[in-house]
C-alpha cells in the first residue's frame, strides 16, 4: 500500500489536511484521489472541508479546471468538475479534410461538422445541455468577437462556450476564452443565470500544464482534447456502432417523440 503514495504529494499537505481527509474517506484509493486533488489545486483546510461535504472529489478523467477557484458556490463547482470530461470522441470529423497549413480554415471545418452533428455533440457532452449557436456575435466598445460554440446547461444553470482548436493547447487560448467569457456575463447572460463557463476543446494538452495555465484566470475555465475515429485502435474502432446506424438509429428516435 505504501508503494502506491505519492511522497511529494503526501508531504506537500499540512497534518490538518490530511485529518479533513481521513474522517470523510473510506479506503486507500479515495485518500489518495483527495490528497492529488488538494496539491493539484491547492486547496486550503477549509476549501477541502467544504468540497468534501458534497462527496469525494472527482476522478481523473474530468478536464483541467479552475472552477473550486472561480465558482463561487462548492457544490456548483463540484457540478462543474463533474460535467466536463478530459477528453472526447467525435469520430464523425474527417481528419483527411484537415489541413494541418491552414489553422483557420482547418477549425472552422471542425465546427462545420459539429454543428452538422450537434445531436451526437450533444449527447457526447452528456445531459441538460442546449445548443445556442456557433460564431455567436459578441460585441463591446466596438469591438467584435466571435464564439465559436456556445450552449446552455440546465444543471449548472450557465452559459457554455467552447472554443475549438486543432493543434495542442496554449496558454493564449485561455486569454482569448477569458474576453468571451467576460462578455457573455456582462451583455447575454440573465441575472438569474450563474456565470457562463468556457472550454477550451484542443486535439492535444498536457494535462499537468493546462492545470497549472488555467488556474490564475479569474473566470471558470476548463481544457479538453478530442480524439476522431483514427485515433483509437484499430481493433477500438471495429466495436463502434457504423455512423450511418447511429443516424438511422436516431431519426428513429426522432419520429417516435413526433408521433
Amino acid at each position: 500500500m505504501a508503494s502506491e503514495i505519492n511522497r511529494d504529494e503526501f508531504l506537500g499537505i499540512s497534518f490538518s489536511h490530511h485529518m479533513e481527509i481521513l474522517h470523510k474517506t473510506k479506503n486507500i484509493d479515495e485518500v489518495l484521489l483527495c490528497i492529488h486533488e488538494t496539491v493539484v489545486h491547492q486547496w486550503d483546510k477549509y476549501t477541502l472541508r467544504s468540497i468534501l461535504k458534497t462527496g469525494i472529489p472527482a476522478p481523473d478523467g474530468t478536464a483541467p479546471n479552475n472552477f473550486i477557484q472561480t465558482i463561487p458556490s462548492t457544490r456548483q463547482a463540484i457540478k462543474a468538475i463533474r460535467m466536463f470530461k478530459d477528453e472526447y470522441l467525435l469520430d464523425y470529423i474527417n481528419v483527411e479534410d484537415i489541413d494541418a497549413q491552414e489553422e483557420d480554415v482547418d477549425e472552422r471545418l471542425v465546427e462545420q461538422r459539429i454543428v452538422h452533428n450537434i445531436k451526437r455533440f450533444i449527447m457526447t457532452l452528456g445531459r441538460d445541455f442546449t445548443f445556442v449557436g456557433n460564431q455567436y456575435h459578441l460585441e463591446i466598445y466596438g469591438e467584435e468577437m466571435w464564439s465559436d460554440l456556445l450552449f446552455f446547461n440546465r444543471e449548472l444553470n450557465a452559459l457554455v462556450a467552447i472554443e475549438l482548436k486543432i493543434g495542442k493547447f496554449k496558454p493564449a487560448y485561455l486569454g482569448q476564452l477569458q474576453a468571451y467569457l467576460q462578455v457573455l456575463d456582462d451583455k447575454v447572460r440573465k441575472p438569474h443565470e450563474n456565470p457562463s463557463i468556457g472550454i477550451v476543446l484542443c486535439k492535444s494538452a498536457n494535462q499537468a500544464y493546462a492545470e497549472y495555465a488555467v488556474r490564475d484566470y479569474n473566470k471558470p475555465m476548463g481544457v479538453a482534447t478530442y480524439k476522431t475515429i483514427a485515433d483509437m485502435p484499430k481493433e477500438m474502432q471495429h466495436t463502434l456502432p457504423d455512423i450511418e446506424d447511429l443516424k438511422k438509429l436516431m431519426n428513429d428516435d426522432e419520429d417516435t417523440l413526433t408521433m
